[in-house]
């Protein structure tokens, strides 16, 4: 599927998801699911249901499915992805000062000289093993990375279990009591501010150039609160299956982008596209009445958590091509 540009009115194209198999069982699950998440941020009730999409359709058992947890059975895909032109890496856990508490975070970068910055916000799982490989894979294509982790006020990192199941009822109840410290946007934008002013006192950080800021599921919004928030240094954004970009709520983050200054890439999921097929039209419109570049794409056969290394719904094809034109974005925007 061909990206579209902020602007442009051509709909999305590309082959449909696969027709999930079960259809008796996959409602009597929709159902519960609807019932138990009711309220819940959109991008974790969608999580949910479509991994029990894929799991229909991939004609796996619950208890089979059950063992593709994140972190069980994935471990391949945790294996760096390695092209011979890397930069050699220094890594370390560093804590970080914000007027609410002190952050714990994730920070690599090449291991000699000074580069433009990435703001790395993880989805619901927080900072983990995966989202470290993948702020490593990002410091040897040239950035100093900042993984960070948002649920710092109540739980410094790891956040999740070893082996998350969401659909488990004690997993999933502390996960949402995550989730509901960081739903207010004033939460995210003083974290954002804290964490660009760290990020810009660090020596192995381009001062000169911009900032980019990466989000996952429900971290896709905190990537627009980012650059609304400290909108003279961040340069650029990428939203990968974000939840709730445009809602029609007065906070919605799609009113933020006139106070923007940052190029975009939003990769969509299409089972995300098919639910609230109108947002990626909104945003075309938004950005282009702000004048800002955006690349505004719906990946064909996804669903939605698609990106993450050790997601039950990873799709390497994809998951890789986003990747690629995240970073045509930042050579383009980071100068």
């Amino acid at each position: 599927m061909e990206p579209v540009l902020a602007g442009q009115t051509n709909e999305s194209r590309g082959g449909g998801l696969p027709a999930p198999c079960g259809q008796a069982q996959h409602a009597a699950l929709y159902g519960r699911v609807s019932q138990d998440l009711k309220g819940d941020l959109m991008c974790d009730r969608d999580t949910l249901e479509d991994t029990i999409e894929y799991q229909l359709r991939c004609g796996l058992s619950r208890r089979h499915f059950g063992a593709l947890t994140l972190g069980a059975g994935l471990t391949s895909w945790l294996a760096p992805v390695a092209h011979g032109d890397e930069l050699a890496v220094t890594e370390s856990e560093v804590d970080i000062h914000t007027p609410d508490g002190t952050a714990d975070a994730y920070f690599v970068r090449p291991a000699k000289g000074a580069y433009a910055a990435v703001l790395v916000w993880p989805d619901i799982y927080g900072l983990r093993p995966a989202f470290r490989q993948m702020g490593k894979r990002l410091a040897g294509a040239g950035y100093s990375v900042l993984v960070v982790n948002p649920f710092y006020r109540k739980q410094r990192a790891p956040t999740a279990p070893e082996h998350p199941d969401f659909d488990d009822p004690a997993t999933h109840a502390a996960l949402m009591d995550l989730v509901n410290g960081v739903r207010d946007p004033a939460v995210t934008q003083t974290d954002a501010v804290a964490f660009v002013n760290w990020l810009d006192a660090q020596s192995s950080v381009d001062h000169k150039k911009p900032i980019g800021t990466t989000g996952y599921c429900m971290s896709g919004p905190f990537t627009m609160r980012t650059a609304a928030a400290v909108p003279q240094r961040i340069g650029a954004g990428a939203s990968f299956h974000g939840g709730g970009l445009v809602t029609d709520k007065p906070e919605s983050p799609h009113l933020l982008i006139p106070k923007m200054k940052a190029h975009y890439l939003i990769a969509i999921a299409e089972s995300d596209d098919k639910r609230q097929p109108e947002a990626k039209d909104v945003l075309r419109d938004s950005f282009a009445k702000a004048k800002l570049p955006a690349e505004i794409e719906v990946y064909a056969g996804t669903i939605h958590g698609w990106c993450p290394i050790d997601s039950k719904v990873y799709n390497h094809e994809q998951a890789e091509k986003a990747w690629g034109r995240m970073l045509v974005l930042f050579k383009s925007a980071l100068v």
